[in-house]
């Protein structure tokens, strides 16, 4: 829920790690993948740290656009996550964010996922308040 006030950043900052974790056997799903649940709530962890960072307020996730499982995350891969602000609205703030993992015993890294999350600020009763 972008507002349509929005406005684009010009020029994104380069991509900041804000999350590295790795899932532990309680994170698998039947298959011994990492769930894509699990995923999805690092990806929230990870793509609110830069709007808290910016509004200095209590955000909330309002939306997610086309999340895809590109490759699998298996049991001891470190998964980096990056986010760059992509735009900064009224009352939200979109995030663009990243996963990588790093295989045990070296490989490179791999891009698992990538998604646009858009973030609103809220005030002590929960409302949407200006982050400018």
């Amino acid at each position: 829920m972008s507002q349509p006030d929005g406005a684009a950043i010009e020029s994104p900052a380069a991509p900041e790690i804000v999350l590295r974790v790795i899932p532990m056997p309680a994170d698998t799903s039947m298959e011994n993948f990492i769930s894509g649940g699990w995923v999805m709530s690092k990806l929230d962890a990870a793509g609110s740290v830069l709007p808290l960072r910016i509004s200095r307020r209590r955000v909330a996730l309002v939306a997610v656009d086309e999340l895809v499982f590109a490759h699998p995350i298996l049991l001891g891969d470190l998964v980096t996550f990056h986010a760059t602000v992509t735009s900064v609205g009224m009352t939200s703030i979109t995030v663009q964010v990243e996963a990588t993992t790093e295989r045990r015993g070296g490989g490179g890294s791999t891009k698992v996922t990538e998604c646009r999350m858009t973030y609103v600020a809220l005030d002590d009763e929960r409302r949407p308040v200006s982050v400018r």
